[in-house]
């Protein structure tokens, strides 16, 4: 079995884009591989992430943003960290992307978030997911909504647009950022050219964690 030092894998993009498809499939593949994998999500399932959930749909923008980043930190040093300084890849569906992005629907600084958001420890590769909006809107239609930012189709295509500023804001700040259009790919394709990407990054070995600044 091969084994490799930790690495921490994000998985964003905007609602319908296909994350959740995309990582319990590269968890299957890295496992596959012989690696040691954990897959995750935020909100998390810890106490703090129940509660985010559970006011998503009630909560303002600010108690939102808050709650998010709170999950996060709480998240990281309590699940991801422990699992990476065991050897494990984590895989997260939704990480620092989506925190700079949904409280922005509500009307949240973008700046605000990215303070808020500013300490947690970057992901050594983000795959960053985007796809066309009425491909996006189908998705939803087809699967169902989960809150009430997916209901609004003008919150989807602001989605879009928010998420593709913060890959670029984290690729700006040194994150290694992989991008990948699902509009016209199967999600075969997909799950190989996110596997090569995630395979490759191992290949380089570790980097130091980046501390974004605001």
């Amino acid at each position: 079995m091969s084994t490799s030092p930790g690495i921490f894998i994000a998985v964003d993009g905007p609602s319908g884009v296909g994350k959740s498809t995309l990582t319990r499939a590269l968890t299957i593949r890295l496992a596959e591989d012989g690696h040691k994998v954990h897959r995750t999500a935020e909100p998390s399932e810890g106490p703090i992430g129940a509660l985010a959930r559970a006011m998503t749909n009630t909560a303002d923008g600010l108690t939102l943003a808050c709650l998010y980043t709170a999950d996060r930190h709480h998240h990281l040093a309590h699940e991801i960290e422990p699992r990476l300084a065991a050897g494990s890849i984590v895989i997260t569906d939704r990480y620092v992307s989506s925190g700079l992005v949904m409280q922005r629907l509500d009307g949240v600084d973008a700046v605000y978030l990215r303070t808020l958001n500013e300490p947690a420890r970057a992901p050594d590769l983000l795959l960053a997911l985007t796809a066309d909006d009425a491909v996006i809107r189908r998705r939803l239609t087809r699967r169902g909504t989960h809150n009430r930012y997916q209901d609004q189709h003008a919150s989807s295509r602001d989605e879009a647009g928010y998420h593709h500023e913060a890959a670029s804001h984290l690729a700006a700040d040194g994150a290694r950022v992989q991008n990948i259009d699902t509009t016209h790919l199967t999600v075969d394709a997909v799950v190989a050219l996110a596997h090569q990407y995630v395979r490759d990054r191992i290949a380089a070995g570790t980097v130091p964690k980046l501390h974004r600044s605001a």
